[in-house]
């Protein structure tokens, strides 16, 4: 039971949390968004997908696969 002699802890203030969910759907937007920052990220070659494609089509699952992921990244420039 606290008293009222008793002294209370400091409370720290905490930020305000600020959250932007502006969708913006213009040319301009998208445009701005892949020059300013948005990363498409190289897509790279599974080992789990290989080995099971190995086991299940011989290897030539193998070929498709990794010629699909080879011409994804070629196409974005990566």
């Amino acid at each position: 039971m606290t008293t009222a002699s008793d002294p209370q802890p400091p409370q720290a203030a905490m930020p305000p949390i600020i959250i932007n969910n502006n969708v913006v759907t213009s040319s301009s937007a998208s445009a701005s968004a892949v020059a300013g920052g948005f990363v498409v990220r190289r897509r790279r070659q599974s080992l789990w997908a290989h080995f099971w494609l190995l086991m299940l089509t011989m290897g030539i699952g193998n070929v498709f696969y990794a010629v699909h992921v080879s011409r994804w990244n070629r196409d974005r420039g990566l």
